[in-house]
């Protein structure tokens, strides 16, 4: 005899779901170039940003070779254009980290609003992954444990935000091109388990799992 859906599926990994690691990897590239290109070049922006451009632009061709979608490749060079234009126009090159450490305040916000009003992002990018659309939140148990897993993406952009804050205010070129790797996909990977583990221990024992959101009873006379 089948034991339904909720013994299938009812511990699906978030990691598993979400994926995310070699986006993030593939991310923490460009500003590792910066940094060296930097360093080589004797505190030169210009090298640093040519030398992240370029990065970008071949980690850019990669992903188009093995079937990514060339809208994202292109926001993410532009992301890199941006933020190299943004150091060679102000002269500090810890500007070049500026868009991702504003990007990560905004992050912030933006998930800790959506768990007060009780539309929590990561209630939002599962169900749009799995096909949902808003269907999980007829189910408040899952509207619960979404929320208060969201709280653990919340301090995951908060940490950004203040290490990269930290040393972008030391002017500490070397070491946020460090920091962007180490709070990239390591820190991502952590927060898909921590918030995983969240999740499914504020579900209760008897719910059917992510992709089966319970429906709320019906009410009135029946004829």
């Amino acid at each position: 005899m089948s034991e339904g859906p909720a013994s299938n599926d009812r511990r699906e990994s978030l990691a598993s779901l979400l994926g995310g690691r070699k986006g993030a990897l593939d991310a923490s590239l460009p500003p590792v170039a910066f940094g060296i290109g930097w360093f080589a070049g004797g505190s030169s922006i210009g090298w640093g940003a040519a030398a992240a451009v370029a990065v970008s632009i071949v980690v850019g061709a990669v992903r188009i070779v093995r079937g990514g979608r060339a809208g994202a490749v292109l926001v993410s060079l532009a992301a890199v254009v941006v933020a190299a234009l943004i150091a060679l126009y102000t002269g500090r090159a810890v500007d070049f980290f500026l868009p991702q450490l504003l990007s990560n305040v905004a992050s912030a916000l933006a998930w800790a609003v959506s768990i007060v009003v009780r539309w929590p992002l990561l209630g939002v990018v599962v169900g749009f992954v799995l096909g949902q659309r808003t269907r999980w939140r007829s189910d408040p148990a899952l509207v619960r444990a979404y929320s208060r897993a969201s709280w653990v993406w919340v301090a995951q952009y908060l940490i950004r935000v203040v290490v990269f804050g930290a040393l972008w205010t030391a002017d500490a070129v070397v070491a946020l091109s460090v920091a962007r790797v180490v709070l990239s996909w390591p820190l991502v990977l952590a927060t898909l388990v921590v918030s995983g583990w969240v999740l499914y221990r504020c579900l209760p024992d008897d719910h059917p799992g992510l992709r089966h959101p319970s429906q709320p009873a019906t009410t009135g006379n029946t004829i």
